[in-house]
């Protein structure tokens, strides 16, 4: 396994799952921060470092026609769609609510590369995709019990970002580009910064007045969480597999849930730790079937190998 890679994977696992809290700070009511607006800013001031940065290191700024079109769709996709709608929900969500159910996008992205290979899923992934399924269920039992506006939007919200980020994955790891993980990352955001900032005009978000404590968590947000992290997520996906790159999602929820209960005291109930095992489980278990495929394809690989060779003697 890649070290580098593990190594990038690692800043992932910590600054991510810190990142709920430092979004729930920054947008929740009364900080004086609407959620498009800081969300887009965010990211534009941390694709321009990372253009500075690739700028001073002499690395490539110069994509393809076709590497424009990724970022732009990827950019959308993991911005706009999956940050952007993060950010909107969590005015009203909890953080760490807002990070289990971003944690169950591996149950989304296994799905969605099954479609697209037009490979029918195994038994033990129809299991494993009906309990992460189940633990979203009962992770927005008392939603459902009593739904309200307040509540239903937010978990809408972030069921659709889930699907969205995961979409914006597959197809960065389908369609690799030729410049450098710093410049991906930088055109990436540049890209979902403009749609966030769109969206922010469109529905007429009121102009940013931030509270010290919004502002502060806002700049953790744009060095640690859209230049430290992001960076080391898309190098993370160039260097190693992604079925061991979405493990970020058994993480970041666990991280996100103990922070959220120390800073800013929100509740642990057991609807919260039933839905949370319950999805991890499901994830876990794509996990085990993906690599059980690919071990499977090893072995048949080097039994073909094997035969091919025997034939040619």
């Amino acid at each position: 396994m890649n070290v580098r890679g593990l190594a990038h994977l690692l800043v992932v696992y910590i600054v991510w799952g810190s990142t709920y809290l430092a979004i729930r700070i920054a947008v929740r009511e009364g900080s004086g921060f609407p959620p498009f607006y800081m969300a887009g800013t965010r990211i534009l001031i941390a694709s321009l470092i990372l253009f500075l940065l690739c700028k001073a290191r002499g690395k490539s700024l110069k994509p393809t026609p076709l590497d424009l079109k990724v970022f732009a769709a990827s950019g959308v996709l993991l911005w706009f769609g999956g940050n952007g709608l993060v950010s909107w929900a969590e005015m009203r969500a909890a953080s760490g609510y807002a990070a289990i159910l971003v944690g169950s996008q591996p149950l989304w992205t296994m799905f969605l590369e099954s479609v697209i290979d037009r490979r029918r899923p195994t038994r033990r992934m129809i299991v494993a995709l009906i309990v992460g399924l189940t633990g979203i269920i009962v992770l927005n039992f008392p939603v459902l019990q009593h739904p309200s506006r307040d509540q239903v939007m937010p978990a809408l919200a972030l069921c659709v970002a889930v699907m969205l980020w995961g979409s914006g994955m597959v197809l960065q790891k389908r369609r690799p580009v030729s410049l450098s993980g710093e410049a991906n990352s930088a055109y990436q955001l540049l890209f979902g910064s403009v749609a966030l900032l769109i969206a922010a005009l469109l529905t007429r978000e009121p102009w940013p007045t931030p509270t010290p404590q919004a502002l502060a968590a806002w700049a953790y947000l744009i060095i640690f969480g859209s230049v430290i992290a992001f960076t080391s997520f898309v190098k993370a996906l160039q260097m190693l597999p992604m079925s061991v790159v979405t493990t970020y999602g058994y993480v970041n929820p666990v991280i996100a849930v103990i922070l959220g209960a120390l800073f800013i005291s929100e509740p642990i109930t057991r609807w919260t730790v039933a839905g949370s095992a319950l999805t991890l489980l499901g994830v876990a278990g794509v996990f085990h079937e993906q690599q059980h495929r690919r071990q499977q394809q090893r072995i048949n690989s080097a039994a073909a190998a094997a035969a091919a060779s025997k034939t040619s003697h």
